[in-house]
């Protein structure tokens, strides 16, 4: 049954009708991180102070030219937005070829997993404006896992935040259409994935959050996620995470 909220919002199951939707809902919500990712990291004292001294080799190589200065800058900027983006996109077509390439099968087929969206009114038209997917996992399915960045297979009993018995849902996507932020929808979708968990017996809810991701990470600490481990495995060459500086977070929450 849907969700109400009386002036705004009903949170409903997906549906294959929603498809189109949800993909670019997805691939929106993920890539509007590579902006504020990119100040972030520019911002840093290390990145500052490396960005001065190329600007200043610049100048000197270009006989104290102020336009090979800003141009010697540019490249390093140039360099470090394209880190950025190819993090997020990288993330985005990886989440292309494993869930989302078959929603149909991953979510509505497996009772383990579910994806429901947001839908608003909008001049009079029903519009999805938001989505939250959770996906199961069963003791038997954390036997072992692939790290997708290095090629290599663990145990399930070497991820920290995989150890012990019992299922437990990991938190696929959580994305909230802009003009509908700070709405208090974030808490709802939350709410839903939530309660999903706790139906189907999970133990916990575990998602990765990206360090540029302020708000997501000031949610899940509302509901009484904790930060359980930090890595730069962002599913991209490790000198992009690097020179990003972009680590993820992995929080879990105990149901």
């Amino acid at each position: 049954m849907a969700q109400k909220n009386s002036t705004e919002f009903s949170i409903r199951k997906f549906s294959l009708s929603d498809e189109p939707v949800i993909r670019s809902l997805f691939r929106d919500g993920i890539l509007e991180h590579v902006y504020p990712a990119f100040f972030r990291a520019m911002s840093h004292p290390d990145h500052i102070g490396i960005a001065l001294s190329i600007c200043m080799a610049g100048y000197v190589l270009g006989g104290s030219s102020y336009f090979q200065a800003l141009l010697f800058g540019s490249a390093w900027a140039g360099l470090i937005y394209y880190s950025c983006h190819e993090i997020y996109e990288g993330y985005v077509l990886r989440r292309l070829r494993l869930d989302m390439a078959d929603i149909q099968a991953h979510y509505l087929e497996n009772p383990d997993n579910g994806l429901w969206v947001a839908e608003a009114d909008d001049k009079g038209k029903s519009k999805v404006v938001g989505m939250v997917a959770v996906t199961g996992k069963r003791p038997a399915e954390d036997a072992e896992r692939f790290d997708d960045c290095n090629g290599s297979v663990f145990a399930g009993a070497e991820f920290g935040r995989e150890a012990g018995d019992g299922s437990y849902g990991e938190l696929s996507h959580l994305v909230v259409f802009y003009p509908w932020r700070r709405k208090n929808l974030g808490a709802r979708l939350m709410g839903q994935a939530l309660d999903f968990c706790k139906e189907r017996g999970f133990s916990r809810l575990i998602a990765d959050v990206s360090s540029p991701q302020a708000a997501s990470v000031s949610l899940y600490q509302k509901f009484g996620f904790i930060q359980t481990s930090s890595h730069r495995n962002t599913h991209t060459n490790r000198m992009f995470s690097k020179l990003a500086r972009i680590n993820v977070m992995q929080m879990e929450k105990f149901i």
